[in-house]
This record gives C-alpha cells, sequence and structure tokens, in this order.
C-alpha cells in the first residue's frame, strides 16, 4: 500500500514538473509574440534592409552594448550602411573616446556610418556623432555643448555647523583632492584645469580630424564653437558642426538614393539579444498584460483627448 503510495507521489510530482515546463515554454513564446506585436506597430521590420541603425539613448557611462550593435552591424554582410541615430546629452570621457574609434575604424575600412540627431546629441553625444562622415539632424534637435566639466562641493562650513570632524588617511600629497570637506587649493585647482583643458583639447581635435573642410572658419572657428554653447540642429549647420537638415527615416532615404542600394528603403534597428531568466518571463508577462490593456483603453479615447506636446 505504501509502495503504491509513493509511486503516486512521484508520479504527482513529475506531473507537476512536466505542466510547469509547458509553462515556462508557453509563456517563454508568449511574450516574445506579444513583445514583437507591439514593436511592429512603432517600427518597420528591416530584417533584409541594407540600412542599419545602431540607436545610442541616455548618459553615455558604458560603451559595451553600443560597440557590440556596431559590430553586429560590421558583421552582417547585407547592410551597406550604418546610421547611428543619437540621443544623448554625453556622458564619461573614456566610453565615448571608445565608441568614437570604433565608428572610426568601421566607416574607413569596412561600411560607412552616419549620424542622425535626434532630440539631443550634445557634449559626448555630439563627440560620437561627429566620428560619422556625414551628420544629419532634426532642425531643433539640441546639440554642441563641446566642453568637458567637473563639478566639486565645497562642504566644509556645513560640517563646521554640523559638528562634524572629517578625517582623511591618505598617501599621496593630491589623493583627495577634491574633497567635500576643505577648499581646494590653488595649486590643486591648476592640475584639474590643466586635465580638463587637455581633454577639451582632444575633444576638439578628434571633431577637426573628421570635419576639417566643414566648419566655418576652420580650427579658429571650431575653437570658438566649442566652448560649451547649445545651438540647435540648424544653427550647428550654420556653423559646420552639421552637415544636413533631415529626420532619420528621411536620411535614411537619402543614404540609400546617395548609395545607389537596390530594393526597396528600409531600416534594420540593431538589438542586442539578452538572457532571458525565469523572472524576465514574469516580468514580461505582466507588462505585456499591461501594455494590452493600455492600448486597449487608448484605443477608445478620441484623438481630441490627447494633449499636443512637442
Amino acid at each position: 500500500m505504501s509502495e503504491n503510495r509513493s509511486k503516486g507521489i512521484v508520479g504527482i510530482f513529475i506531473l507537476i514538473t512536466s505542466l510547469f515546463v509547458i509553462f515556462l515554454i508557453f509563456a517563454f513564446y508568449t511574450v516574445s509574440n506579444l513583445q514583437d506585436a507591439s514593436k511592429s506597430s512603432v517600427s518597420i521590420d528591416g530584417k533584409n534592409a541594407p540600412i542599419a541603425v545602431v540607436d545610442v539613448e541616455g548618459v553615455i557611462m558604458d560603451s559595451k552594448d553600443t560597440i557590440r550593435k556596431l559590430l553586429t552591424a560590421e558583421k552582417d554582410k547585407k547592410i551597406k550602411a550604418i546610421i547611428l541615430r543619437v540621443n544623448s546629452p554625453g556622458g564619461a570621457v573614456g566610453p565615448t573616446q571608445e565608441i568614437y574609434e570604433e565608428i572610426r575604424r568601421i566607416d574607413k575600412d569596412v561600411k560607412p556610418i552616419y549620424a542622425s540627431f535626434g532630440t539631443v546629441a550634445a557634449s559626448g553625444g555630439y563627440y560620437i556623432g561627429a566620428a560619422t562622415r556625414k551628420i544629419y539632424s532634426n532642425a531643433g534637435a539640441l546639440t554642441g555643448s563641446i566642453g568637458v566639466i567637473m563639478n566639486f562641493f565645497d562642504l566644509s562650513e556645513l560640517y563646521k555647523w554640523a559638528k562634524v570632524n572629517p578625517e582623511v588617511v591618505k598617501a599621496g600629497k593630491y589623493k583627495d583632492i577634491g574633497s567635500a570637506a576643505r577648499k581646494m587649493t590653488t595649486k590643486e585647482r591648476g592640475l584639474l584645469n590643466e586635465m580638463i583643458e587637455n581633454v577639451h583639447d582632444q575633444f576638439i581635435m578628434d571633431i577637426f580630424k573628421v570635419r576639417e573642410k566643414k566648419i566655418k572658419g576652420g580650427l579658429d572657428g571650431l575653437k570658438e564653437y566649442a566652448q560649451g554653447q547649445i545651438f540647435s540642429g540648424q544653427g550647428a549647420m550654420n556653423r559646420g558642426l552639421v552637415d544636413e537638415i533631415a529626420g532619420l527615416w528621411e536620411a535614411g532615404r537619402r543614404i540609400h538614393k546617395e548609395m545607389k542600394l537596390e530594393g526597396d528603403f528600409d531600416l534594420k534597428f540593431i538589438k542586442l539579444k539578452k538572457d532571458v531568466s525565469f523572472f524576465d518571463i514574469v516580468r514580461g508577462l505582466e507588462e505585456s498584460v499591461e501594455n494590452l490593456n493600455f492600448k486597449a483603453k487608448t484605443e477608445l479615447i478620441p484623438l481630441l483627448l490627447y494633449k499636443p506636446q512637442v
């Protein structure tokens, strides 16, 4: 009797495990299909498109994902040109320069890379755009801001008021440079200014390498424009910092025509594959259900009720 009961428990356990595995497989494919369906309404399915789009979104603090996308587009033989779509206010110097170097290498040795400025392509966002052979920009995009900045706080008076006495143990005269616990010395400020000016010169010369014949006023003109000013896309074009005014799709059409590419115009958006965990599947199901509910609700709302924004 006990043996039959044990076999029954094992059988139930196997059944539950099998059903759980089937559920995971079903959930995975459901999430994939729902996500693909939601994406298809806002982007072109450019599976065999000859022009790839590599998005750079947000603050640039790491170069890995952007470079991986560039390498993916580089290796795809069906892709004849790449558009770097920039929506970034800038970021850290090192990652920005790494992306710049890869763009220059691919554009010079493999296939052409163009830039498309969306909402904002400032500072490091402009830096990587300047590495391409031609920059297209929306007329109202915010760009420029060619400069380098570091921020420090002197909280010494606040510490005195709060009766806090910070203590620092260091090896090296300047190891605590920029400490919020005290005022910066003249020598320390000079060292930081020297470093910032050196990086600023690198920024300017990297732009000039590619756009020497395009910048109005040559190197002197570029130095004048590289004082941290922000320009509109139109203002940047007037100074030679941007080549043409056009959105992403229009830029793609012009590139397609310029390169005399065969077939209909289309764009392929490069996406990185990510390892999917069980928790990703659960989150994906929740997001998909929420998206479907939102879509069902908004489809019932008259267009006149939407508030226009620019």
